[in-house]
């Protein structure tokens, strides 16, 4: 789950902070965002390929060749090919995905806007989420892009994380409470 956080930490975020300021400069932070995005849907729907980016027994220029071969076939910027390469160059191939994930949060953060994980136990509806939206909204002071995800071990309620903030106010964790209160009285 992506957090709020402009800054984020580690290798991955200082490659982003980097990412982003170089982007920033050539006014390409859109389509960085969007080849970055982009990227992190094919890492997530290739285990292979998120396996070899991360393993030792290939070398930088096998994990170059495939971060060009991808970026040429999806026609990416300029600058995010630079940055694949610099990554695979210094051996942080395998977080390119975690870079993805700070540098959306850094253009988010610029736009005024904040992620929200939200789990639920049953698909939401639109109008759910349009409700939770306007809610988070007001609490925030700050427009909310949310990501769901069914989570049926829940049974009910919701579960909205926002950056480092988390609220739960699912069954599953209101039954353990009043279970863990009949225990200790």
């Amino acid at each position: 789950m992506s957090g709020g956080n402009a800054k984020s930490t580690g290798a991955a975020g200082r490659y982003a902070n980097a990412l982003f300021e170089l982007a920033r400069e050539a006014k390409a932070t859109d389509a960085v965002e969007a080849d970055l995005k982009a990227f992190a849907a094919i890492l997530e729907g290739n285990d292979a390929l998120s396996t070899a980016l991360s393993s030792p027994t290939h070398d930088a220029e096998q994990k170059t060749g495939v971060l060009n071969a991808i970026a040429d076939k999806a026609d990416f910027h300029k600058l995010t090919r630079n940055a694949f390469a610099v990554a695979a160059r210094n051996g942080r191939a395998g977080e390119l995905g975690e870079l993805a994930d700070a540098f959306a949060a850094m253009a988010d953060a610029e736009r005024g806007v904040s992620q929200a994980d939200v789990r639920s136990a049953d698909k939401l509806s639109a109008k759910d989420i349009e409700a939770l939206s306007a809610s988070l909204k007001r609490a925030l002071g700050r427009d909310v892009e949310i990501r769901t995800e069914v989570d049926p071990e829940l049974l009910g309620g919701l579960i909205v994380q926002v950056g480092s903030r988390m609220f739960d106010s699912s069954l599953r964790t209101k039954l353990e409470g009043l279970r863990n209160a009949m225990k200790e009285a």
